[in-house]
Order: C-alpha cells, then sequence, then structure tokens
C-alpha cells in the first residue's frame, strides 16, 4: 500500500511538471490578425504558418474585415494587433505609428475588361473600375495604368476579395477590374473569349504584407519572431515543392469551409504561384522595399523621390532579418 502510494505521489508529481512545462510552452504572447478579405484559397499558407506558431505557443486570432480600410482603422485603433496590405499611403498621410514588417506576397495581377465593352487601356476613359480596397496594390496598378494611358476612370469602387470581383465579372455586374492568377484562370475557364486582360509592364512591388504598431512589436518580440519563422519555413516549403501546401492544409484541417472549386484549383494555383515569384522567401528586404518606393510613388500611392525616402519610416526589418539569419545557419 505504501510502495503504490509512494507511485501514485509520483505521477502525479511528474504530471503537474508536464502540465506546467506545458503552459509554459503555451504562453508565448497573443495577437489578433486582421484581414480586409474574406476567407480563400490563397490565404492557406497565412493559416498553415500559423496553426505551427500556434504548436510554438502563440496564440493567434484571426479577423476577416469587410475592407482594408476597417483592417488599418482596426490596427491604428487596438482593436486588432496586425493587419494585412501595404499601408504606404496611411503611414505617410497620418505620421501612423504602424511599421510593415513582412513581405507575405507580390504584386501579379491581371487587369480585366468586358471585351463587349473595352478592349485596350486607352478606351478606359471614364469606364467605372472595381478594385480591392483603398491605397492596395490593385487600386495603385490601375490608377497608375490610367495616368500611363491618358485616361481618368469614372468611378473607382471598392470591392475586398479577387474572388468576388471575378464573380461580379461573370456575373455581368462590372465590366472593368483586376483579379489575381486564379481568377484569371476562373474567368478564363468560365467564359472563354468574353474577357480582356489588358497588359502590363513588369512590376516589382509589394502586394500584401504584415504591419502592426510599433510599440505592440516591441513588446510582443518573441511572438512577433515566432510567427515569422515559421512564414519563411512554409514559405520556403511551398517554393520548393507547391503540392506541400495540399498535405499541410489537411494536416492542420486549415479553412475546411472554402468552397470544393477552391480546394481543387488549390495545388494549380499555388504551382503557378510559385512559377511567377508570387511568395517571397526571406520576407522582405531593404532592397525590396526601396523598389516598393519606385512602384508606390509612380503611381501616386506615395508622395516624395523614392531616392530620398527612408526604409525605417515605412518597415521595421528586425524580425525578417533575425529569423531569415537564424534559418539559414541551421
Amino acid at each position: 500500500m505504501k510502495l503504490r502510494l509512494i507511485k501514485q505521489m509520483a505521477l502525479l508529481s511528474g504530471l503537474a511538471v508536464g502540465l506546467s512545462v506545458s503552459a509554459m510552452a503555451q504562453d508565448k504572447g497573443s495577437m489578433k490578425v486582421a484581414f480586409g478579405d474574406v476567407p480563400g484559397g490563397e490565404m492557406t499558407n497565412f493559416m498553415i504558418a500559423v496553426e505551427r506558431a500556434k504548436e510554438r505557443g502563440v496564440n493567434v486570432e484571426t479577423l476577416f474585415l469587410k475592407s482594408e480600410d476597417l483592417a488599418a482603422q482596426a490596427v491604428v485603433s487596438g482593436d486588432a494587433d496586425i493587419g494585412v496590405g501595404t499601408p504606404y499611403g496611411l503611414i505617410q498621410r497620418v505620421n501612423a505609428p504602424i511599421r510593415m514588417f513582412y513581405q507575405l506576397s507580390m504584386l501579379r495581377f491581371y487587369p480585366v475588361a468586358n471585351g463587349e465593352k473595352y478592349q485596350k487601356w486607352s478606351d478606359l476613359d471614364g469606364a467605372n473600375v472595381a478594385v480591392h480596397g483603398r491605397g492596395s496594390g490593385t487600386e495603385a496598378i490601375m490608377q497608375w495604368m490610367a495616368k500611363e494611358n491618358g485616361v481618368e476612370y469614372g468611378n473607382v469602387s471598392y470591392v475586398p476579395g479577387s474572388g468576388v470581383r471575378a464573380g461580379a465579372l461573370l456575373q455581368g455586374r462590372i465590366d472593368l477590374s483586376i483579379v489575381d492568377y486564379e481568377r484569371k484562370r476562373l474567368l478564363e475557364r468560365e467564359a472563354p473569349g468574353k474577357f480582356v486582360f489588358l497588359p502590363l509592364p513588369e512590376i516589382k512591388a509589394t502586394d500584401e504584407a504584415l504591419y502592426a504598431n510599433t510599440n505592440w512589436l516591441e513588446q510582443e518580440e518573441e511572438a512577433v519572431a515566432i510567427l515569422v519563422e515559421e512564414l519563411i519555413k512554409t514559405w520556403r516549403e511551398i517554393n520548393d515543392d507547391p503540392s506541400a501546401v495540399v498535405t499541410l492544409r489537411e494536416q492542420y484541417n486549415v479553412l475546411p469551409d472554402i468552397e470544393q472549386v477552391e480546394v481543387d484549383e488549390m495545388l494549380p494555383a499555388f504551382e503557378q504561384g510559385v512559377s511567377i515569384d508570387l511568395y517571397p522567401n526571406n520576407g522582405g528586404t531593404a532592397d525590396s522595399v526601396a523598389e516598393d518606393f519606385v512602384f508606390f510613388t509612380t503611381s501616386g500611392s506615395l508622395d516624395g523621390n523614392p531616392d530620398e525616402l527612408k526604409v525605417d519610416d515605412f518597415w521595421y526589418l528586425g524580425p525578417v532579418t533575425a529569423a531569415t539569419a537564424k534559418l539559414d545557419s541551421q
């Protein structure tokens, strides 16, 4: 009886230590990430990295809001910790204490028009256009090309979600927009010959980045470091083998409620994304920010001479620099 009691006490003691260690492992910080978009298959890689960060003790909550404006407001007001977008104009206009800290994707979009009404850029004077959000890369592209071709849009409307805009094009509710590579494939498949994809010069600029309040970035340094490391690892894994996105989605049960067509198109979409260098391997550098300055000043989203703009006024590169060095040394 005495021996059994000793064993039970040892077992309980070990269990208590295990629970204590587990609790410590699950206490690496927390964050709320605000998307100005609807959940879709293109977010799968991000959500995989989120699940991996959770495994390492970071409590991550994702919020899906109606627009990038609302996401930015949530970050500025403190209702969210991290936003998704490229808020160059916001940072410059209001001197907001926020900085971008992770480059998620590059600008790889396709301006598209109803071919029954428009055939080329010069046809678009007075046309109404739908873009993702105010200050977004999609708006920057469309405004830049309007300026380059001497046209002025009748109205610019903000319709978050490339899939939503593609659906509106197919339904005839809009005649001019800009979509990602996955929805370009959708439009070509569902309505062959109906749409004209307008030409673009090569663009080297950020499409989506993570941004946050600078005080929060410093306070949650450990949690941010973990998230950034998992993002880089996930991006590199998918760049090495795009089929990994399918395996990892199933493993982590990521976005289980997306439509079956998005599930079916996921592998071809990520294969194409990898082929066009959509997903940076390093999360952003001073050189990539310099390329952003050139594009966003040319398109009118940023004021000033790109050579005179300062990286530190818009980006906080410490987390990606540290994470890249750590992962490259392993």
